[in-house]
């Protein structure tokens, strides 16, 4: 599971990989570089360490190098990124690799693998909307269902349902697109 820094979400982004290794997955993270080194309000790095690796018996990998074998080796079945920020979304639909998260989306996708993108974004309807429609049109990316999480007060905001990852990975792994892919927020 790729982890980008969306600080906001990571507390989400790690119950996601424990509701993952629950359902019997071995999860591998993946973290961008900000994660490591950034204390925000959410979290110095090394409670994101401590936490991300309480999760998983997986060695965290925080490198290009350390990712980079993933294609050669096929390593993977699938691979998550949980949260997928507008950031790291451009960056996926512009084909530029510059951390361990695009690199193993890189190295996935060269092999033909699906890859599972759970979006996060304040902007994913403004700016970056060009961005989702080009992944939404990709070979072997789909997407965890996603919503206006606060459409009267962010309305360009799309958020994943994270509780989702699970039948999404598993219609991932057939090469379907979960449907609906567009869900409320409200219920």
């Amino acid at each position: 599971m790729g982890m980008a820094a969306s600080h906001c979400n990571l507390h989400r982004a790690v119950a996601t990989i424990k509701q993952l290794v629950e359902a019997g997955a071995i999860v591998t993270p993946i973290v961008s570089p900000s994660i490591l080194h950034v204390t925000t309000r959410f979290g110095t790095p090394d409670y994101w360490r401590e936490h991300i690796q309480e999760s998983t018996p997986e060695e965290i990998l925080t490198s290009i190098p350390e990712v980079e074998p993933s294609g050669p080796k096929h390593w993977f079945d699938v691979v998550a990124v949980v949260p997928c920020t507008g950031n790291t979304l451009a960056k996926l639909a512009n084909a530029m690799n510059d951390s361990p998260v695009t690199m193993v989306v890189k190295a996935q996708l060269r092999n033909g693998g699906p890859v599972v993108l759970g979006v996060t974004s304040n902007d994913l309807l403004g700016m970056n909307a060009a961005n989702l429609g080009r992944l939404l049109a990709a070979r072997n990316i789909y997407f965890i269902p996603f919503g206006q999480d606060d459409p009267e007060n962010k309305p360009r905001s799309l958020d994943a349902h994270l509780e989702l990852i699970v039948p999404t990975i598993e219609q991932a792994l057939r090469t379907e697109q979960i449907q609906p892919l567009l869900r409320s927020w409200r219920e």
